[in-house]
């Protein structure tokens, strides 16, 4: 028998494209919502197009699907509608009487002028649950301006604390190697969605939900915003190291490099006691972590120099036999080849319509009633058009010739 999807019940009208609303939505996906993605006829997600790379057929050939897109699509329907035509606003605010939430990004007002703004689909659903993602949000003087995760990391205070320390080598503001704020905003995104269905089905309410780049960046800062607002103080940048333990960073080996991340006394203890620098441990400025903090540019170099002595697999057999937290750095080739990552089966086959089969990552969500293992491939461009059309609109095959002829599909 098939499992239950926690989210079987849920239809969700996805009009959002690029990265943090489809993020949202392939989350809501995964937990079995039937995502129905709306897309331009022609080019649809702007992320379709972004590639090399590209899923490869049978015969090793690049297809036609970006490997971007296919990050942030899995398990979702695909339908073309041109949402600037009069006809096409009519269908999308049929489909919208059919679902449970409706998912987009335009810009702030710009669905207002076609009659899809929440007002407008509420008057037709009331039970509705609308959310936007925008860079700003609906208010305040920068609602109006397009907003970019990269932008957003700098706006918002990621790359004031991301980046070597400026008084290194290399020292300078870096943006995360993936687009977090954008990530974090389709994470905080779907569980807005899911407190706001909880509410409805409480008490028979939808509503409305403004989710914004520069919010999400801000929260997220965490322990950073919390340094800050508790002593006035702008933290700074660290590279890889910690504000507030010492040590908790990279350190070089022989052949390559470790993270040693010391949570108390007792690990740093025993870290120094596998270096054979037992005595760094009770010298009476580097006993306890204010002290190690306090004295990090004096210490650490003496850290430094005693991993240097010796091999990467040597410093990770011993810290982990005395409980020290450390590991390697990996590059990508390592992580899918890490027995761990291999044993909780991250990697999963997908059949694709013109790759054959198409590799994706599994939704981390573990449940054991309801599982997320969401096998099913990122549509291709408009692939589910006619059959959504007929079966939940009604339209017969006449009249989806017609809509295509006439440019709206």
């Amino acid at each position: 028998m098939t499992a239950p999807k926690a989210l079987g019940h849920i239809r969700v009208l996805d009009l959002s494209r690029v990265l943090a609303g489809p993020w949202c939505s392939q989350n809501l996906a995964d937990l079995g919502a039937d995502v129905i993605k709306i897309e331009r006829p022609g080019s649809g997600d702007d992320t379709r197009a972004w590639g090399p790379p590209y899923a490869k057929d049978a015969a090793g050939h690049d297809t036609t699907e970006a490997a971007y897109y296919l990050a942030a699509n899995r398990g979702k329907r695909s339908v073309t509608i041109d949402i600037a035509s009069a006809d096409g606003q009519a269908l999308i605010r049929e489909l919208a009487s059919h679902c449970d939430v409706v998912l987009e990004n335009f810009k702030v007002g710009q669905l207002k002028r076609y009659g899809l703004d929440y007002e407008s689909l509420k008057a037709i659903k009331p039970d509705l649950v609308y959310c936007s993602v925008t860079g700003f949000g609906q208010d305040g003087p920068y609602a109006h301006r397009a907003g970019y995760d990269f932008l957003i990391q700098g706006m918002g205070g990621l790359m004031s604390v991301t980046g070597e320390r400026d008084d290194l080598p290399g020292g300078g503001p870096q943006k995360a190697g993936v687009a977090l704020t954008d990530l974090m905003t389709g994470m905080y995104a779907t569980i807005a969605i899911l407190a706001a269905l909880t509410h409805r089905d409480r008490s028979g309410e939808g509503q409305y939900i403004d989710m914004a780049l520069l919010d999400v960046q801000v929260a997220m800062l965490a322990n950073m915003g919390s340094n800050y607002l508790n002593s006035g103080k702008p933290p700074k940048r660290w590279g890889n190291a910690h504000p507030n333990i010492v040590p908790y960073q990279t350190f070089q080996c022989a052949d390559g490099y470790i993270i040693v991340a010391t949570g108390n006394d007792g690990q740093y203890q025993k870290f120094v006691e596998v270096g054979g620098r037992g005595d760094l441990a009770q010298h009476e400025r580097y006993a306890t972590n204010p002290l190690r903090v306090k004295h990090r540019d004096e210490l650490v170099p003496l850290l430094a120099e005693m991993v240097l002595a010796q091999p990467r697999d040597f410093w990770i057999d011993q810290l982990e036999a005395v409980g020290v937290p450390c590991g390697p750095i990996n590059n990508l080739d390592d992580v899918y080849k890490n027995p761990q990552v291999l044993a909780r089966e991250l990697v999963m086959n997908v059949p694709h319509p013109t790759a054959g089969t198409t590799k994706l990552v599994r939704s981390p969500m573990k449940m054991s009633l309801t599982p997320t293992d969401n096998a099913v491939a990122p549509p291709l461009l408009g692939q589910h058009t006619d059959e959504i059309l007929r079966d939940m609109l009604g339209q017969s095959d006449e009249d989806i010739a017609a809509l295509r002829a006439q440019g709206v599909l």
